[in-house]
């Protein structure tokens, strides 16, 4: 069946055993089963390069497949996108590193789950096992938007050995900017249940309707869970908030650990550099509407990356944070042109 000109694109389930996430601190589901777009000339035989997509905050692979009115998924744009010669035949991988709190940052946290080597050891290895693939680096990207962003970025800049191109779309950075003003409205939040993490997330995650006005609360208790854990406390308060609940004032200490993970911060270090310099696509976009102030910390990522020597491609669109999914058809046949080299 086809929608116009263009056929319905081929998708299968993968299922990665998840060894690496068995026995998480969230008791999460280890086995995770992983939404793969292949190309129109797939047929077992043929080998492609590799796009990782990763998702946003609260968010799962599973997301890019979601019908809309009036805007194509994500398959459904690659398939078009292919279709009208502008994006090179591709393997999207679309993995699931969803936590109980929201979302794992793709990063490896007591707190949590270690999703980074989840994402870098056992699923690369078992994707260019299962599926015909160009299993080498030259030949794979990754991407994302928002926190799906974020991972993308610091997987290419921590590990320049699986990824030799990337895409940022609004992803985190400039923890300043794009964190600390939610740091009140969490707070007050936090307030109404005495203080305690533990009653929030029980009646969060009981409420048939989730309460969007609480989402502030749910989002710094994700962050904190993957940035300042603490291996001293049982789920679900294993971690350290980066302000005090009372005052509201920032933990210095706290906040510096924060401070690690920010690209910002990140690419001051010579190491992370020279990742960056290695890629043969460094992409950034964000909207210049952004409600979590995050198209300052890309002006400040791109000025560095500027004054570093680092190539790299920066956009800004007219539009906010939410639904703008539309940006992957720019991403993807810039990153899929790179990889197919």
């Amino acid at each position: 069946m086809t929608r116009g000109r263009i056929p319905y694109p081929k998708i299968i389930e993968v299922i990665v055993p998840g060894i690496t996430l068995a026995g998480n601190p969230l008791n999460d589901p280890a086995e995770r089963r992983i939404p793969v777009y292949l190309p129109p000339s797939f047929d077992g035989k043929k080998r492609f390069p590799v796009i990782y997509l990763l998702a946003g905050f609260a968010s799962t692979g599973a997301a890019f497949m979601n019908y809309s009115f009036g805007r194509q998924s994500v398959p459904e744009m690659a398939e078009f996108l292919i279709a009208e010669g502008k994006m090179q035949e591709t393997i999207i991988i679309m993995p699931d590193c969803m936590t109980r709190y929201g979302g794992s940052q793709y990063v490896d946290s007591v707190a949590t789950g270690m999703y980074e080597t989840y994402l870098v050891d056992e699923v690369v290895p078992f994707i260019d096992r299962t599926l015909p693939t160009l299993a080498a680096r030259e030949h794979r990207a990754v991407a994302g938007k928002s926190s799906g962003g974020f991972g993308a970025l610091r997987m290419a800049m921590k590990h320049p050995d699986k990824f030799s191109a990337v895409a940022c779309h609004s992803g985190d950075m400039g923890f300043e900017l794009c964190y600390k003003p939610n740091f009140p409205a969490a707070a007050k939040i936090l307030e109404q249940y005495g203080g305690d993490i533990a009653g929030f997330l029980t009646s969060y995650e009981n409420a048939q309707k989730k309460p969007q006005k609480e989402f502030a609360l749910l989002d710094l208790i994700a962050m904190a869970a993957a940035y300042s854990p603490d291996p001293e406390k049982g789920a679900p308060e294993n971690m350290r908030l980066p302000f005090n609940p009372h005052t509201c004032e920032p933990v210095s200490k706290v906040w510096n650990e924060w401070l690690t993970f920010d690209p910002v911060e990140m690419i001051e270090r010579e190491e992370y550099r020279e990742a960056l310099r290695s890629l043969k696509l460094l992409f950034l976009d964000c909207g210049t509407l952004d409600e979590y102030n995050l198209q300052f910390g890309h002006r400040i990522f791109s000025a560095k990356a500027s004054r570093y020597a680092i190539t790299h491609r920066y956009e800004e669109f007219m539009d906010s944070h939410s639904n703008t999914s539309y940006r992957y058809g720019v991403s993807l046949p810039a990153l899929s042109m790179v990889i197919a080299e």
